[in-house]
């Protein structure tokens, strides 16, 4: 999979002390691959938006159900190819929508809110290591300290939300409502020897006005050990 690679500078400002970015949500990893052009999408976007007062929540908006009558706004390849990794991985016949995975260990459909707390909870009581965040000059600030060797930090930017009057396709005539957007996904980097890992990952200006979510990960869609989120700084 190929990602944009983030750009580091020294460190310079203080760090948030730990648990202070998203304080109020579980250190869980939400994914949710969802289309615009799915009938079936859209009573999953609105759980996503029950969860994201909990939990780290993604809207992952896939390609795959566009078409001639409606091409969603949010979808990008990478994301695509993101969800087809995930299905290779957990040995499935192909991708669907909408589909959720949690902390990257299981998968299940996406408007499964019974399922989703479950897992959540499991995943909560696992999870041991929560990335500390903070806007700075530059980009977004990340410690995390006690991490596995060689697992990979990312970055999320997402929109907080947004609001779409589709016109055609599957949701005709429908007003669609997401959360957490995502917009792009950057590599920031692996986990050195010792377990610590300290950068200032640069982002342009605009990236002020979105969320930015950090997690580990094993490999690029293996287990999840940790993530956190900062709201905007430019609300």
């Amino acid at each position: 999979m190929k990602y944009w690679r983030a750009i580091f500078v020294p460190l310079l400002v203080a760090v948030l002390p730990a648990g202070a970015a998203g304080a109020d949500k579980a250190p869980v990893l939400v994914e949710l691959f969802t289309s615009e052009g799915s009938a079936g999408c859209p009573p999953a976007d609105q759980l996503l938006a029950k969860l994201d007062a909990t939990a780290i929540v993604l809207g992952e908006h896939v390609t795959t159900w566009d078409g001639a009558l409606w091409r969603d706004r949010f979808a990008t390849e990478d994301l695509t190819k993101r969800q087809q990794a995930y299905a290779e991985r957990f040995r499935l016949d192909g991708v669907y929508a909408p589909q959720m995975v949690v902390n990257g260990a299981v998968q299940f459909s996406g408007s499964d809110a019974n399922r989703a707390a479950v897992e959540i909870r499991k995943a909560e009581k696992r999870t041991k290591i929560v990335p500390r965040l903070l806007w700075a000059d530059g980009g977004v600030q990340v410690e995390i300290d006690g991490a596995h060797v060689g697992d990979r930090v990312f970055l999320a930017l997402a929109d907080d939300s947004a609001t779409t009057a589709v016109t055609g396709g599957a949701n005709k005539g429908r007003q669609l409502h997401h959360v957490a957007v995502c917009r792009q996904i950057l590599t920031a980097g692996l986990v050195p020897l010792g377990g610590a890992f300290y950068q200032l990952v640069k982002l342009p200006p605009q990236a002020r006005k979105q969320r930015a979510i950090v997690w580990l990960q094993v490999g690029d869609v293996g287990a999840v050990a940790g993530a956190a989120m900062i709201p905007p700084a430019d609300q």
